[in-house]
């Protein structure tokens, strides 16, 4: 198959060089079905291939890292495709064992499932803290309301163009818009939480599932605005600024400790991963979900890694006993 090795890659070397493209646990090699075995390492083996959203691949990566570790013959297949277009293309017709995404199921996207007699069973692993970013150059905004973002993001008839549309105390010049595409969850979740649902977001922005080009072209314009996941933010600080938010109680800036005890709202959000109740019954595939869930309160893995909130005892003693119930009944128990 294509696509790059993870084992041995720092997440830093990983996102600037491979950007949101697929990865394999193990690379050159020739994808088979599922299947377990008592080859190699820790008595596992066979294949579990994961799509979804840009915001979670970095630490399904990183998760993939740490368990191909113990199971080398355990190869894992990551691809970012976006949290709607991976149950669309993907996970629902029944081409992956995994979806990632950055916003809960919608009914549509379960009822297609359905259709393929394919259950998901969520997950939650982290909470993110969706970050709006600017040139670093901008000199004149380091906080936006709720209320002006919506009115940039919200499509319709009177769409803002320019910076001084929103505050008249700012530039007269074009905002270049930024962010994801219609696939994302995290459009969708921003959509939600920003433009409201009973709004539509406006989609004539510059729109990429690549995180990195969201970022490359906020750096190189004074007047440019787009949003991504945090984790993507945190290895671009350098490069961007992130702006802080008003919901009403003052400005707050995102970070994992405002995201973690609810300040940062409203773009604080959980993150998700839903394997294939089906799938649970191969034993390399169940063991995997049960890894990530242990490994979900890690503050070296999802923190300091990869720039998410961990799970608190309490959420993955909840999401471990879903996942046994998942486990249990697809085995008859």
């Amino acid at each position: 198959m294509s696509g790059k090795s993870s084992r041995g890659i720092s997440r830093r070397k990983f996102l600037a060089g491979a950007g949101i493209t697929g990865v394999a646990a193990l690379a050159g090699c020739t994808k088979n079905p599922a299947a377990t075995g008592s080859e190699g390492n820790g008595g596992l083996s066979g294949s579990i291939s994961i799509s979804g959203s840009s915001t979670v691949f970095p630490l399904a990566q990183a998760i993939q890292e740490k368990f191909v570790e113990k199971h080398e013959n355990v190869n894992i297949d990551i691809k970012s495709t976006g949290s709607g277009g991976g149950f669309a293309n993907h996970f629902c017709p029944g081409k992956t064992e995994f979806n990632n995404a950055s916003r809960p199921i919608k009914k549509e996207e379960i009822s297609a499932c359905k259709e393929n007699n394919i259950t998901p069973v969520e997950l939650k692993v982290a909470t993110d803290a969706l970050t709006v970013i600017v040139n670093k150059n901008n000199d004149f905004v380091d906080c936006m309301t709720v209320d002006q973002l919506k009115q940039i993001w919200q499509g319709g008839n009177n769409k803002v163009t320019k910076w001084s549309d929103v505050n008249s105390e700012w530039p007269d010049e074009k905002i270049i818009l930024y962010g994801p595409t219609e696939a994302s969850g995290t459009l969708d979740y921003f959509h939600e939480a920003i433009v409201g649902e009973d709004n539509e977001h406006r989609m004539d922005h510059q729109a990429s599932e690549n995180d990195r080009s969201i970022i490359s072209g906020v750096e190189k314009s004074k007047y440019a605005l787009g949003y991504l996941g945090f984790s993507y933010y945190t290895e671009s600080k350098d490069k961007v600024k992130a702006l802080g938010i008003d919901n009403g109680n003052g400005c707050v800036k995102p970070s994992l400790e405002t995201a973690k005890s609810g300040k940062y709202k409203p773009l604080s959000r959980p993150l998700f991963t839903y394997p294939k109740q089906s799938a649970l019954s191969e034993d390399h595939v169940a063991e995997f979900a049960k890894f990530w869930i242990e490994n979900a309160t890690s503050k070296e893995i999802v923190a300091d890694s990869v720039g998410y909130v961990p799970l608190d005892e309490s959420e993955k003693k909840e999401q471990m006993n879903t996942l046994e119930t998942a486990i249990e009944k697809v085995n008859g128990n």
